[in-house]
């Protein structure tokens, strides 16, 4: 998906009472994240570690002159990290006031769906992911994990508070 067409999509919703949801791929499962949270979709490009970060940090990002940190989805999922490849893809997100990329494997389409069509975890989900989704949609050949973004993002203070 290119930058100026998410651009376009983004300016386009809030429409007909659906949910808009940017699809991203990790580990071959799709994910959602909510459209309203996502900031833009970029190329990332150089990356600076960051030593005795959590796990979870992958590293910081220069974007048009921002400190952003990379947060690995791979890692905050309980997953392996990929090979590196030369394109490696993230949604920028904002939450309370920081920016991050979160690494993802591949962005997909905006999928337009009815809220009420959201269907509650399954009960086999691992708990790890539970705690980082809303709930689910069934697509036709596949099931699209909506992620919780504050939920994702909330990594500090799960080490707090153990």
């Amino acid at each position: 998906m290119k930058q100026d067409n998410f651009a376009n999509v983004k300016a386009a919703r809030g429409f007909s009472g659906q949910q808009e949801f940017v699809t991203v791929t990790v580990a071959g499962q799709m994910l959602g994240l909510p459209i309203s949270r996502v900031h833009d979709v970029f190329v990332v490009s150089e990356m600076t570690t960051v030593p005795l970060a959590p796990g979870e940090i992958a590293g910081l990002l220069n974007l048009r002159g921002r400190v952003v940190t990379a947060v690995s989805l791979r890692r905050r999922l309980g997953l392996a990290e990929a090979e590196v490849s030369d394109r490696r893809m993230a949604v920028g997100l904002e939450n309370h006031g920081e920016a991050y990329g979160l690494l993802v494997d591949e962005v997909g389409e905006v999928l337009k769906l009815d809220p009420d069509a959201m269907q509650p975890n399954p009960v086999h989900m691992e708990r790890r992911w539970v705690g980082l989704s809303q709930g689910v949609h069934q697509l036709q050949d596949r099931l699209l994990i909506i992620l919780d973004v504050d939920a994702v993002l909330a990594f500090e203070t799960e080490r707090e508070a153990a």
